[in-house]
């Protein structure tokens, strides 16, 4: 049972911390949506989700005026949208923008494929329509899960995202090549994750479903500040101790929101999500510890204990926790990433390494406009790579901007903030992508 008094004890966090609820995300299966033709489809798919989720912003609003606590985003997942659409994948796309205007969210995801083993045609016509799709439309998000530890990955897909996500870029070069913002490449993605671009609504999830992301970088790096200098046992307490405040306040959020809604309430994601704020860093965090700056040798050690406590303290918090749940590192999304990328201190070899302890991957990196399709298909099998030897989620959000070059800069606004352009690997793998077919999954992943 939660108390109100719980609550209150976060008060300082919310008005000196910056902690908030990240995203109160309503899940909805769209598998009852196909129809003969896309169009109906499409029209189907409008209907349903503007009916379900018509009270979700409103529901929001009234939970952050009663209970003092900001709730920074309102957002939808649906069921993999190549599972429904046929021919024509751009119509069910622009009905998913259409809805998300409609009903008030900030973003809708969905629009992406499951190809972690093979392909469909559906799933082939959906890659195909991705970069038009994605310029076309202003709050969709979609992702594509390329690999999983249970069946490798799929090089062909991993080909294939490469020449989706620079197509992508050149459509929206007028934007920095905003469009790739929306695009999350997976291995080993979740079926309940809440926050985007990635959020989707799994084949074994409800019919509809309310799941909920906390943050608080602040609120850990104001705790630690308490305790400088002392033994890294003490850092883990204290990490662990705030973890479980945060986490008890999204717990709270999400039942009474599930409740208002009159739908399940089926997790609550322990991550902690930056922004481009001062005072809100997960790389300030780190830095609390004793790095000059995030990247310095010891960053990776310190990235795992502050993940591995976040969960650690989360976990006593709530009874249903998942999706991501840990620290991201998005780099335009986190000061102290684009501090630290601007000086140099955070290379891209440096963030991958960091990718192995953290809760997702690569994540908001702008690259060179002329990175190659296959130098980006290489980063992404790397990721990939990286999430099925260790069996955890990782993923790939990286931006080519058209036209412009390493160390010059690309603006995004908002919680997407603003990254400096990192420098890529030159060096030519183009024979190595272009083998196609699958790299086959790990010994351990026998374990029937």
């Amino acid at each position: 049972m939660i108390e109100v008094n719980e609550i209150l004890q976060t008060m300082q966090m919310i008005h000196e911390q910056h902690f908030d609820i990240r995203t109160i995300t309503m899940g909805i299966s769209l598998l009852d949506c196909k129809k003969s033709t896309d169009a109906e489809t499409a029209e189907c798919v409008y209907e349903k989700v503007t009916r379900c989720a018509g009270r979700l912003v409103a529901v929001g609003e009234e939970l952050e005026a009663e209970l003092g606590v900001p709730i920074v985003n309102k957002r939808i997942s649906v069921t993999p949208v190549s599972m429904i659409c046929g021919n024509n994948p751009l119509l069910i796309g622009q009905a998913l923008d259409k809805a998300a205007k409609t009903v008030g969210v900030n973003f809708i995801g969905g629009f992406g494929a499951l190809m972690h083993k093979g392909s469909t045609r559906a799933e082939e016509c959906l890659l195909e329509a991705m970069p038009e799709v994605f310029a076309k439309t202003e709050r969709l998000c979609g992702s594509v899960n390329v690999g999983s530890t249970r069946s490798g990955i799929n090089m062909d897909a991993v080909r294939k995202m490469g020449h989706v996500i620079k197509k992508t870029a050149e459509l929206t070069a007028d934007t920095d090549g905003f469009g790739c913002a929306k695009i999350v490449v997976f291995a080993n993605a979740v079926e309940d994750n809440p926050f985007m671009a990635g959020a989707f609504h799994g084949v074994g999830e409800p019919e509809c479903v309310i799941n909920v992301g906390v943050s608080g970088p602040g609120c850990v790096q104001r705790a630690l500040m308490d305790v400088h200098g002392q033994p890294f046992d003490v850092v883990a307490e204290t990490i662990k101790r705030t973890a479980f405040k945060i986490t008890r306040v999204g717990e709270l959020v999400a039942q009474e929101a599930a409740k208002r809604l009159g739908v399940p309430f089926g997790i609550v994601d322990l991550s902690l999500a930056p922004t481009p704020a001062r005072g809100d860093s997960v790389a300030y965090i780190l830095q609390e510890m004793g790095l000059e700056m995030t990247g310095a040798p010891g960053t990776t050690a310190a990235l795992a204990m502050l993940n591995d406590m976040v969960k650690k303290g989360g976990v006593m918090a709530s009874s249903h926790v998942g999706g991501l749940s840990g620290a991201f590192i998005p780099v335009s999304e986190d000061i102290g990433m684009i501090e630290a990328a601007a000086c140099g201190a955070l290379t891209l070899e440096k963030l991958e390494a960091m990718t192995c302890v953290c809760s997702v991957g690569l994540d908001m990196i702008a690259v060179p406009g002329d990175t190659s399709a296959a130098t980006i298909s290489g980063i992404i099998a790397d990721e990939a790579a990286i999430g099925m030897v260790n069996n955890k989620t990782t993923a790939v959000r990286v931006i080519p901007a058209w036209g412009k070059k390493a160390g010059e800069t690309v603006n995004f606004g908002g919680l997407l903030g603003y990254a400096p352009i990192m420098p890529v690997n030159t060096y030519k793998n183009d024979d190595f992508i272009g083998r196609g077919g699958r790299i086959p999954a790990p010994l351990h992943s026998l374990r029937n």
